[in-house]
């Protein structure tokens, strides 16, 4: 280990003890004061390294907001934040601790058998995690699978963590701004706003926000009558790994019929799937499910398909060949978007930059699935944007610089876990 990589070991867990909150760890103090879902989920793998009891509090934490029906929020306002927006004031989810009242990517089972795998001895942990990791999955196949294809339909941009990616262009025209009222974002008054979504981009959001509280956050209802309805190539490839993780930790508690009922969910979602590949591009898209069109973009999501499990010798080369000839326009692997793409830009949050919690996973799929070579250049590209910058949140991938927010929770995470593992 080199003394950069040393030094920046002890900056990972410092970011982490810093961002702590006491059973919850924030992704960056100044930007997100709050518990994000998915970012909790990728730290208690950061925290696994060094401090495990302390890795499955911030998951038991996280599902301590989880709803009755199963729901867990993308967002938990343990406290107030009077500056955030939108703070749950504008959510109005009626729920204590309070929330919000959409999902994220659920990365959470495949935390969960990560740590069990490092701790074996915490059985009665598992054990009192798995039927609320059950029920998230189960409101999962119901409300954002709710006409039975195998995908996952996000009904807001930020459910898909990927919030201004191309993807929703097209079908977020079909939102309603006029009836926005006033706001003041927090976000472009701490960053730099042309590494942020646009204002366009961010009425949008609010409006889907809006819709949801008139709803009175009744998903089954909002399923139907959502103007935003998209079959995320993301979160569809992340729950079919996370249903795979999932079941393997039903058979290890010996859970028989869970075991089976999360098998028939894997056979669903593989042959559902399918429906996501665009075969003239060769690759796997996101797709609008109210006109039925493939984004036809080429995202960082795109590659998550090994992480998935997914195995296809022809398509898996003409995805390979995307990784290469990317790889070849820009030095760091894996922009969020094709450079090629026209709408390429390289510090634009998810419309270009590289974020290390996408190249873990791709890295990992990749590794899995025995493209040994390829899986070490997303690893090492991933350490030296990292050893170079620091703990951002993203990096343009076309010269290193960082973007966004500093001392992030999850990059560091990253770093202690995957990066510079041992």
């Amino acid at each position: 280990m080199t003394t950069t990589a040393a030094t920046r070991d002890e900056e990972a867990r410092a970011i982490l003890v810093a961002n702590d909150r006491g059973g919850y760890t924030v992704p960056n103090g100044r930007v997100y004061p709050f518990q994000w879902n998915w970012d909790s989920a990728f730290v208690a793998l950061g925290f696994a390294t060094f401090d495990l009891d302390r890795a499955w509090r911030e998951i038991e934490t996280l599902f301590e907001a989880q709803w009755q029906d199963g729901f867990l929020p993308h967002i938990v306002f343990w406290q107030d934040d009077a500056g955030y927006f939108p703070g749950p004031d504008r959510w109005q989810t009626g729920r204590t601790p309070r929330t919000s009242g959409i999902t994220q990517p659920p990365v959470a089972a495949t935390v969960a058998r990560a740590l069990w795998e490092r701790d074996p001895i915490s059985r009665g942990r598992l054990a009192a995690l798995f039927p609320k990791l059950l029920a998230w999955h189960r409101w999962f196949w119901r409300n954002r699978d709710f006409e039975g294809r195998g995908v996952v339909v996000a009904m807001h941009p930020w459910e898909t963590g990927r919030d201004n990616s191309p993807e929703w262009d097209a079908p977020g025209m079909a939102v309603d701004t006029s009836c926005v009222a006033p706001y003041v974002r927090r976000d472009t008054s701490h960053l730099d706003a042309a590494m942020r979504p646009t204002q366009a981009e961010y009425d949008r959001y609010v409006a889907l926000v809006d819709f949801g509280r008139s709803a009175g956050w009744d998903h089954a209802a909002i399923a139907r009558s959502n103007p935003f309805r998209v079959a995320d190539v993301g979160m569809s490839m992340i729950l079919l790994r996370a249903d795979r993780d999932l079941q393997s930790l039903a058979v290890e508690l010996g859970l028989a019929a869970e075991a089976e009922e999360i098998g028939a969910r894997i056979a669903l979602a593989e042959r559902g799937i399918e429906w996501l590949w665009n075969e003239e591009l060769g690759a796997w898209c996101s797709r609008d499910t109210i006109t039925g069109r493939s984004s036809g973009y080429v995202t960082s999501a795109t590659f998550l398909s090994w992480y998935a499990g997914l195995t296809d010798p022809s398509r898996d080369a003409r995805l390979l060949a995307h990784v290469e000839r990317i790889g070849t326009h820009v030095p760091f692997l894996m922009p969020s978007l094709d450079p090629a793409d026209p709408g390429f830009q390289m510090v634009r949050y998810w419309r270009g930059p590289v974020w290390a919690v996408l190249n873990y996973m791709i890295g990992l799929g990749l590794a899995e699935r025995g493209h040994v070579e390829l899986a070490t250049r997303m690893r090492g590209d991933t350490q030296a944007l990292i050893e170079r910058a620091g703990f951002y949140e993203a990096f343009d991938p076309t010269d290193g610089a960082p973007t966004g927010g500093d001392s992030f929770s999850w990059t560091a995470a990253i770093w202690l876990c995957w990066t510079n593992a041992k």
